[in-house]
């Protein structure tokens, strides 16, 4: 499995797939296509859903809103998140270890 994380020039780029409507928002760990799964308790209505996947991966990394971007994916499951600032060095700190896959 290849994780979708990579430095680019602003920062790192990331691959997500998201689950709406979950019990609790949390990074749940990474996918056998290399995205990380988050879970996020908002629903993919009126963009709620993109709006906590903002809140937590800025939580999760500690970070502020405005340096999580959305890069692609508004209106789907998959996305790609551009964490401003950040090096991939620093995110691997923060994220599950890769051999660790979520169905």
């Amino acid at each position: 499995m290849t994780c979708q994380i990579e430095q680019v020039k602003d920062g790192v780029r990331l691959g997500i797939r998201v689950q709406p409507r979950a019990s609790r928002s949390q990074v749940v760990g990474w996918l056998a296509d290399g995205a990380l799964k988050l879970a996020v308790a908002s629903p993919p209505v009126d963009g709620e859903a993109n709006k906590a996947v903002v809140a937590l991966l800025a939580e999760h990394f500690h970070l502020p809103k405005r340096e999580v971007v959305l890069v692609s994916g508004e209106k789907g499951r998959n996305k790609v998140i551009l964490l401003r600032g950040l090096l991939v060095a620093t995110a691997w700190t923060f994220l599950p270890p890769p051999d660790k896959e979520e169905g």
